[in-house]
Formats: structure tokens, C-alpha cells, sequence
């Protein structure tokens, strides 16, 4: 199957890559373009009109998705990782000057074309590679993939530390730091807080919630998100994988940092400094907020979001997230605290088994029960060793899958 990038627009010359003169556009790349984040990163943009230019899209599956922001936000190129799409998506761009193109390589190719700033919004482990090409060129990158750090954060950081990159973090509650930390690095620091709304569970018994229907699940009370985030809230796996990113992103040690349940989901994030200080990131739970920081970054861009009314809302409540009802943030917290490989397992299984709950072939329940296994497997047999490269990496991934596919079937 063909792999290599096809096009219906003569290529471009590649340029080096300058950063922008003052008040000339910023050239962005969005890997996965079609989903929430794109979608939210689509009307940044749009706020902004003559600050950026999209130099690529990335997509999934979905080739009319893709064609349709492509034309809405005038990319230069749209590629659809799935080689399946490229004929759909070359018909609906016809005459609109969009080149296109299809499958793994094109993907790595987009994100590597010369730009500013590389969104890395690609769900799961499929967004690994793409956004680690786009480290190694050189690229600027607005994180918002928590797998690539999950999965391969050792070799990440190494190499962002060797090229001098830059990773801006994008969720909210990684962004929410990053801003109370203002430049400080971490010496300073006690410990770092991140919070979680608690999901649609919050309140619900340990039976009830093993026990939750697909539907359940995905009522996310705070957050529209895609189906695979949504699930892992709602099991609190989201914040643990999200505590792994941090101890990457942040350097700094996983006995310093912390979960804290906030159903209101308006403070995103604390940093606790050794006088006793505490800074708090406050924002209405909005991605347009970290992604319009992230776009801007150094400066700030203007945003069509509500304004934080703290009158109305009266109150800010705050608990300790209950590890019995949600033994996925304990499992994910030992693999944090070992390391290695575990990171990897953990993230691994837990993609395979979200799907099969999806599917409905699985309970809820079970989500953390099958994770949980193949961390322990992986430690047995010593799969969970500390992987040299992304490569190493996505070999221990690829193991991982495997063996939780076939308990699966077992």
C-alpha cells in the first residue's frame, strides 16, 4: 500500500525555518485536525484573522471532516492518515489549491513541513511519531498529545533537551501550571497539583460505577471531549497518565506532585513553592483558553470565551480523589513511581481495553482490572524496562497490545 505523500498541487520548495517578523503571521501544523482540539484550535484561529497560517492538517479516518477544515481555515496542505481517504479527500478539494496526501509518511512528512508552531493533537499512541519528527526538525510544539510523554518520555525529553526544542503544554491542566510557574524552573517548587472534575462518577458507589453503561461513561459534566479522553475521565486514568506528562514536561520528581479532585473544574492547576506561596491557574473550563496561550506564546491572543465570574459561581470545592472507587489513578501512579517501561504497558493496555469497552465487550470495571494485569506481566517478565529510543518504545507498546489483546480473547 502506497505510503508517500501524493499531491494534486505542485510541491513547495522547502524554506528555512525563520521565526516571524513582527506582527507577520505565525505558520502553524495541526496533527489531528479533525477532532475537539482542531476543531477548538479552528476558532482560535479565526479570532485572530491575519496572525496565522496553516501550513498542514492532519486527519484520521475521516476525509470530509478534513477536507471541510481544511478549506475552513485555508491550509496549504491536508493529508489523512488512513490511505483509504485519499481519493475522497482529493475530490472534495479540487480547485480549492490544497495539496493532499495519505498515509504514515505523509503524516510525518506534514508535520515536518517548515512552520512556527506544530499543534500535536493526535489521539493516542498513533501520535507519537509525527509529533516526535516535528521535535527532531526543530519544530516548536503545542502538546496536547499526553501519549507521546506517556509512552516515550525519556526519549522525548532527551532529544528536546539536545535540540534546545520547545514543548508547550496544552492541556489545561499542564498549561494552567506552566503559566503559575512564569519561567521559574522547578528547585522552587514543593509540589505541583493538578485537578480533576471527578467525571461523571464522582458521587457514585464502587458497584455502580463497575457496572456503568457506555453511554454513562461518556457524560462527561464539565468537558466535550473525544470518546477515548472522555472514558479515561471518567475512570480517572486521564489524570493519572496526565501525572506522568507532568513529572516529563516539568522535570520534576512524581513524590512532588499531586491529584486533586475539583468538580467545578475552574482551578486547572497549583504550584505550591517552598515559602508557603501557592499560585493557583484559574480559567472557565474552555480549551480555546490553553490552545489561544499556546498559539500566542509569548504573547496573548483575544478569545470569544465567557469570562470567569466568580460571584456567580460561588463556590470552589475541593476533595481527595477516592483510589478504591478509582483504582486506575493508583495503578497509574505505581507506574509513574517505578518507571521504566511501566509508563508505557499502562498506556498501552489502556487504549486496547477502552476500546473493547467502547465496543461493549468489556464492563467498566474491567478497564482497570485488564490495565493493571499487563502492568504486572510486563514487571514479571520484564517488559517494563526503560526504552532506549521512540522505537524501543513502540516495541514495548506493541507487546503490551498484543498480550492485552489476547487476554481479551482468552
Amino acid at each position: 500500500m502506497d505510503q508517500t505523500i501524493r499531491t494534486n498541487a505542485p510541491a513547495r520548495e522547502a524554506t528555512p525555518h525563520i521565526e516571524p517578523g513582527p506582527g507577520g503571521p505565525r505558520r502553524l501544523v495541526i496533527l489531528g485536525a479533525t477532532g475537539s482540539i482542531g476543531q477548538s484550535t479552528a476558532e482560535v484561529i479565526e479570532a485572530s484573522p491575519g496572525a496565522f497560517t496553516v501550513e498542514a492538517v492532519v486527519g484520521g479516518r475521516d476525509a470530509k471532516a478534513l477536507a471541510r477544515m481544511a478549506i475552513r481555515i485555508r491550509a496549504r496542505r491536508a493529508v489523512v492518515a488512513d490511505p483509504a481517504g485519499y481519493r475522497e479527500l482529493t475530490a472534495l478539494l479540487a480547485g480549492h489549491g490544497i495539496e493532499t496526501g495519505a498515509g504514515p509518511d505523509a503524516v510525518v512528512e506534514a508535520a515536518t513541513v517548515p512552520s512556527d508552531l506544530v499543534v500535536a493533537a493526535i489521539v493516542g499512541t498513533a501520535g507519537v511519531l509525527p509529533t516526535y519528527a516535528a521535535l527532531e526538525a526543530g519544530r516548536t510544539i503545542a502538546l496536547a498529545n499526553k501519549e507521546s510523554l506517556v509512552c516515550a518520555g525519556y526519549p522525548f525529553m532527551e532529544t528536546a533537551g539536545r535540540l534546545g526544542g520547545r514543548l508547550l503544554p496544552m492541556d489545561s491542566e499542564h498549561n494552567a501550571i506552566f503559566q503559575c510557574l512564569g519561567g521559574r524552573d522547578c528547585s522552587s517548587i514543593e509540589r505541583m497539583v493538578l485537578t480533576a472534575s471527578g467525571g461523571p462518577f464522582r458521587t457514585w458507589g464502587a458497584n455502580r460505577i463497575s457496572a456503568a453503561s457506555r453511554e454513562e461513561a461518556l457524560a462527561h459534566p464539565n468537558w466535550s471531549m473525544g470518546a477515548k479522553v472522555t472514558i479515561d475521565s471518567a475512570s480517572l486514568m486521564n489524570k493519572g497518565l496526565e501525572l506522568i506528562e507532568a513529572h516529563h514536561i516539568f522535570d520534576i520528581a512524581p513524590s512532588r506532585l499531586d491529584v486533586l479532585v475539583h468538580p467545578q473544574s475552574i482551578v486547572h492547576g497549583l504550584v505550591y513553592f517552598q515559602d508557603g506561596a501557592v499560585t493557583a491557574g484559574l480559567a472557565p473550563p474552555d480549551m480555546r483558553i490553553p490552545i489561544a496561550h499556546c498559539l500566542g506564546y509569548p504573547d496573548r491572543l483575544a478569545t470569544g470565551v465567557p469570562r470567569l465570574d466568580l460571584a456567580r459561581i460561588g463556590a470552589l470545592t475541593f476533595e481527595e480523589p477516592d483510589m478504591e472507587r478509582f483504582p486506575a489513578l493508583r495503578i497509574a501512579r505505581a507506574a509513574l513511581d517505578q518507571g521504566g517501561g511501566l509508563p508505557t504497558v499502562l498506556n498501552a493496555a489502556n487504549e486496547v481495553v477502552v476500546e473493547a469497552f467502547l465496543a461493549g465487550r468489556i464492563p467498566f470495571g474491567d478497564i482497570p482490572r485488564r490495565v493493571g494485569a499487563a502492568c504486572d506481566a510486563a514487571i514479571a517478565d520484564g517488559t517494563a524496562r526503560k526504552p532506549a529510543s521512540v522505537v524501543d518504545a513502540l516495541g514495548v507498546d506493541h507487546i503490551a497490545r498484543e498480550r492485552t489483546r489476547a487476554s481479551l480473547a482468552s
